[in-house]
């Protein structure tokens, strides 16, 4: 069974699948739709992505499953973006690459060069995951995956803030107020104090080309689960109970659906639902020791979808054709009332398409910590014919929460949502997904030459 059919449910069931083979029966429980948080909302017929709207370029698990399901790249759109500190932009972005170097350099000296630095020394140990996972090897907890890839220096940025990190190499307090702190907000809506991993990885995205899918990222979710002919139970799961038969473990699901209360038995279970006390009624029966309490909290986050036309004066511009950005980050002012705003494109680009003017009304998506009140949508918008307001509990309040949680909850039954507390994107969900199912087979096939190895570079290179 998995719980949950969101990314990180359908990729378990595929990889489950790739792994078990095809006689493996695959149901997946999911309460709301397909999709999880890669939702879509509609304005005029037309459907936006409402969050997780871009993947990086070195995303390899995304890049497969796009592959595989024979989904496209949606065709990008150019734009400018700047940085909105609530009186004036402290940078902006221009059609000159040079010149944005130029300007970065003016302003913030080398430290642009340096957070470059530390961010690819990151990445380039990070894909070092798909080596591993290419050759069989799975890991039963985030420590020795971190560990794995980056030795202790990776599980102690998941200690320590990424501001901390940065201003250790070199990089200035103000390249971090100005910078970093705009590109956290408009990703985990928090600040610099985000710990290390999790804010490289999310500048890796803001510095790298990224690219969605063509009809909506959710589309890898429903092409996973019909590729694997995975059973979606549309139920809501209450509770896992512990049975055993023939000396192995058996899962009994509890569950509620429509026709009323239901439950099955498994011999393994993935749960990729969190399981914090805040986002779950989950309980867990028969398991001795006792399943543990999961600490920390999530952060709230809302997206209004806006269909309306932009109050350019807010920002400077009292001539609204003069307004040159698609996309306005925010820093960390007291004041400032959302994290980031962008003119969001349609999921299907057709090749006519073309962005509308800035005096025209356009479809914006404005990202905040509260829902927006009427005074402040007065103040981002001159008038608007449509407010859809989406408020969700997406990310770890990174800060709550120093232990990272556990991925082996039993014997068979592993936890996947753990993962976003080292860092949250769809590929980190993917990572986890292809390791639940590498450890659930190889523990499964009692393959433990295959578990938490040491010193993984070396045998993999033997191996080859």
């Amino acid at each position: 069974a998995v719980v949950g059919a969101g990314l990180g449910g359908s990729a378990s069931a595929y990889f489950l699948q790739q792994h078990f083979g095809p006689q493996v029966q695959l149901d997946v429980y999911e309460a709301a739709g397909v999709g999880g948080r890669l939702a879509t909302v509609t304005v005029n017929k037309q459907q936006y992505e409402s969050r997780g709207a871009s993947i990086h370029a070195l995303s390899l698990h995304m890049q497969d499953f796009v592959k595989i399901l024979g989904l496209k790249h949606r065709r990008e759109v150019a734009g400018k973006s700047a940085i909105f500190s609530g009186e004036h932009f402290v940078l902006e972005e221009t059609d000159w690459y040079l010149l944005n170097l130029f300007r970065l350099w003016w302003h913030y000296g080398i430290s642009f060069l340096r957070l470059q630095m530390w961010v690819e020394e990151v990445m380039e140990k990070f894909m070092r995951i798909y080596k591993y996972q290419a050759h069989g090897y799975a890991f039963s907890s985030l420590e020795e995956l971190l560990r794995s890839l980056g030795g202790e220096a990776f599980v102690n940025m998941t200690q320590r803030s990424v501001a901390e990190s940065l201003l250790e190499v070199g990089v200035t307090q103000r390249f971090v107020d100005d910078v970093i702190a705009a590109v956290l907000r408009s990703s985990y809506g928090q600040s610099v104090l985000v710990p290390a991993f999790a804010g490289a990885m999310s500048l890796a995205g803001a510095q790298g080309s990224t690219w969605a899918v063509e009809g909506g990222n959710k589309l890898v979710c429903s092409g996973l689960l019909k590729l694997t002919k995975a059973n979606v139970i549309s139920a809501r799961v209450t509770g896992i109970s512990l049975h055993s038969s023939e000396g192995r473990a058996l899962y009994q699901i509890h569950y509620e659906s429509t026709e009323g209360q239901g439950s099955a038995f498994y011999d393994m279970v993935v749960v990729t639902t969190p399981l914090h006390p805040s986002r779950s009624n989950f309980t867990f029966h028969n398991f001795d020791p006792p399943v543990a309490d999961f600490p920390g909290a999530f952060q709230p986050s809302v997206t209004s979808v806006v269909h309306g036309y932009l109050n350019s004066s807010y920002f400077g511009f009292p001539d609204p054709k003069l307004f040159p950005f698609t996309s306005i980050l925010t820093t960390d002012t007291p004041d400032l009332f959302f994290h980031a705003m962008d003119n969001i494109c349609p999921v299907n680009i057709s090749a006519a398409f073309r962005r509308k003017q800035p005096q025209e009304a356009a479809v914006w998506r404005v990202l905040s910590q509260q829902p927006l009140d009427k005074h402040q949508l007065k103040t981002l918008f001159r008038s608007y014919y449509s407010v859809q307001v989406t408020e969700w509990q997406t990310w770890p309040r990174y800060d709550a929460a120093k232990a990272l949680p556990p991925v082996v909850l039993h014997e068979s039954l592993f936890y996947l949502s753990g993962v976003e507390w080292v860092a949250s994107s769809m590929e980190m969900t993917a990572v986890a997904a292809k390791n639940v199912a590498l450890l659930a087979y190889n523990r499964w096939h009692q393959d433990l030459e295959k578990i938490d190895q040491k010193d993984l570079m070396h045998k993999v290179k033997t191996e080859l």
